[in-house]
């Protein structure tokens, strides 16, 4: 097993996760800034993060991964195999824990004044299952540092925080709280993600040859964040044209980000 606490890519990735869980408190703090935020509002914003997580998933993390594996494998199929069993898991992952844990899928903005308080942290529930795989995604990151820069990842998140934790703001003053109360909540629910990044960086730490296979299914997980979580909330409610074009300037400028830190 690697010493991960004896260099410096343990308290980076914590830090990094730590960083980015911040911007989810961003994100509900913002609640102060308009009195009202619409369902497109909304829409606009989560799509945009989805964008933003597709691009950091795919160049951060699998991309990488695949090359890599291939680089271990003289035999592509064998390769292939390893890749796609590792990016299944991690989306399976997921997607136990989503079955397991109760939460609210429906968007709070459609509830309206009189949402449910109990509805409101189901949603609440919902939103925290993202961030445990989210972290993890960091931790990996930084215990690939030889492979990937994963400031990239560690922006992408951070990004696609801030429109979470304004959502858990406006669900629970929605239900009722008050807007300090419902701030302070998303900044607590963000601290999940250095939880989720120890855990990344302890699963690295076994070895330097399941790297990759580590990189493929963080990869996974957040591949199921964006396309189960976070697009079922906002497509097929209207303005669909507007969500499609949110993603891809989303993608487009993690994309440019990627390429820019990469240099």
């Amino acid at each position: 097993m690697l010493d991960i606490f004896s260099n410096e890519s343990f308290l980076n990735g914590f830090y990094g996760a730590l960083i980015a869980g911040l911007f989810t408190g961003i994100g509900g703090f913002a609640i102060y800034l308009k009195k009202k935020y619409s369902q497109t509002n909304i829409n606009v914003m989560l799509n945009i993060a989805a964008g933003v997580m597709l691009a950091a998933s795919f160049f951060a993390l699998l991309v990488p991964a695949m090359a890599e594996l291939m680089n271990l494998h003289e035999d592509v199929h064998v390769a292939g195999f390893w890749y796609c069993g590792a990016v299944t898991t991690g989306v399976a992952l997921v997607w136990i824990l989503n079955i397991l844990l109760p939460h609210e899928h429906n968007n709070m903005v459609r509830h309206g004044p009189k949402f449910d308080l109990r509805k409101a942290w189901l949603f609440i529930i919902a939103i925290s299952l993202h961030k445990l795989p989210e972290g993890l995604a960091v931790g990996v990151a930084y215990g690939a540092e030889e492979f990937i820069n994963p400031m990239s990842l560690v922006i992408g998140i951070a990004l696609h925080n801030i429109p979470e934790g304004l959502t858990m703001a406006i669900s629970l003053v929605a239900a009722g709280e008050s807007k300090l109360k419902s701030a302070l909540t998303a900044l607590l629910i963000g601290m999940i993600q250095p939880l989720g990044a120890f855990l990344g960086l302890l699963l690295v730490g076994v070895s330097v040859s399941i790297i990759p296979l580590a990189m493929a299914m963080a990869g996974g997980t957040l591949l199921f964040v964006v396309i189960n979580e976070i697009l079922p909330e906002t497509y097929g409610y209207k303005d669909t044209e507007k969500s499609a074009i949110a993603v891809f300037s989303g993608f487009i400028i993690m994309s440019y980000l990627f390429m820019a830190l990469g240099e």
